[in-house]
C-alpha cells in the first residue's frame, strides 16, 4: 500500500531548473534532488550552475550543471538534451529564470524605472527573458515529456503578476524616487496566461502546467523595505529562502496529480487582505 510520502517521491525521475543557481533556483534544485530526482541545474552563469550542482552532489544527491541562455533556442534544446543524455527522461521543468530588478544599491543603476521614460530596449529584453524564455524552455521540455505523455511544468510567477506593485515600498526620504519597473508586472502576468494555455493544450495527457507565486523572499533587504513589506503581509514577515520548497515539490511530484492550470500562491497572506 502506498503512502502520502510515496506521492512526493521523485526517485527515478528527472527535472530541470532554469535559473537554477539563483536565490530560489538553488533551493528548488536541492529540494528536487533530495526527493530523489536527477536534476539539471541550468543557469546563464555556467560557473554558478556548476557550483550549485557540485554542492548538491557533495550532499549525496544527483545533479548536473548546464549553462543556458533561455532566449537562445539552440541553447535551450541543448539543455533538454542534457536531461535526455544524463537521465533518459524528463519529468519536470521549473521555469525560474527571470530578470527581477532588486531595490538596493547594487541594482538600482542609473535609471529610476519610471514608466514615463522607461527605455523600450529594456522592456523588450525583459519580455525576451521572462516570457519568450519560458515559452522556449516549455516548448523544448514537452517534446521529451511527450514520450511518456506525462510531466510537470512549473512556471514561477510573482504576487506582482497578480496586482500592481506598491511603489511606496521603494520610497526613501531624501533620495530620488525609484520604482519597480513596468516589465515585471507585465511579464509575470503573462506567465499565468502561458501556464493556463499549456494546461489546456495538453488536455488528454498527463502533462500538467501550474504556476507557483512566491511572495517577497528575504535576501538581506534593508530594514526600511523589510519593515514596510512585512507590515503588508498577514504573517507579518517576508519569506525565508526555503519556504517555497514544499510548494515546488508538491507541484513537481505525483502529490499534485489532479492539479493543472492553477496558481499556487505562497505569499504569507499578502494577497489575502
Amino acid at each position: 500500500m502506498s503512502t502520502i510520502f510515496d506521492k512526493f517521491n521523485m526517485k527515478n525521475k528527472a527535472a530541470i531548473v532554469t535559473g537554477g543557481a539563483g536565490l530560489l533556483g538553488r533551493q528548488f534544485s536541492l529540494t528536487l534532488a533530495q526527493a530523489g530526482a536527477g536534476v539539471i541545474v541550468a543557469d546563464l552563469f555556467g560557473d554558478k550552475a556548476e557550483q550549485t550542482a557540485l554542492s548538491i552532489r557533495q550532499a549525496g544527491y544527483e545533479a548536473q550543471a548546464v549553462q543556458v541562455d533561455v532566449t537562445d533556442p539552440k541553447a535551450v534544446e541543448a539543455m533538454v538534451a542534457a536531461a535526455q543524455k544524463n537521465y533518459g527522461r524528463l519529468d519536470c521543468i521549473v521555469n525560474s529564470a527571470a530578470m527581477d530588478p532588486k531595490f538596493d544599491a547594487d541594482h538600482a543603476g542609473s535609471h529610476s524605472n519610471s514608466f514615463e521614460d522607461y527605455p523600450v530596449e529594456m522592456f523588450r529584453q525583459a519580455l525576451d527573458v521572462n516570457l519568450t524564455g519560458m515559452f522556449l524552455c516549455s516548448q523544448a521540455a514537452v517534446k521529451l515529456m511527450l514520450k511518456d505523455k506525462s510531466g510537470s511544468i512549473i512556471n514561477i510567477c510573482s504576487t506582482y503578476g497578480l496586482g500592481g506593485p506598491d511603489q511606496r515600498l521603494y520610497e526613501r526620504e531624501g533620495q530620488p524616487r525609484q520604482y519597480k519597473p513596468v516589465f515585471y508586472t507585465v511579464t509575470k502576468a503573462g506567465v499565468l496566461g502561458l501556464t493556463k494555455y499549456l494546461a489546456t493544450y495538453y488536455a488528454g495527457t498527463k502533462i500538467r502546467s501550474n504556476a507557483l507565486t512566491p511572495g517577497g523572499v528575504y535576501n538581506d533587504h534593508d530594514e526600511i523595505f523589510t519593515e514596510r513589506y512585512s507590515s503588508r503581509t498577514v504573517l507579518g514577515r517576508m519569506a525565508e529562502q526555503d519556504e517555497m520548497n514544499g510548494a515546488v515539490l508538491y507541484l513537481a511530484s505525483d502529490a499534485s496529480s489532479y492539479m493543472t492550470g492553477a496558481n499556487l500562491v505562497v505569499d504569507g497572506g499578502w494577497t489575502a487582505w
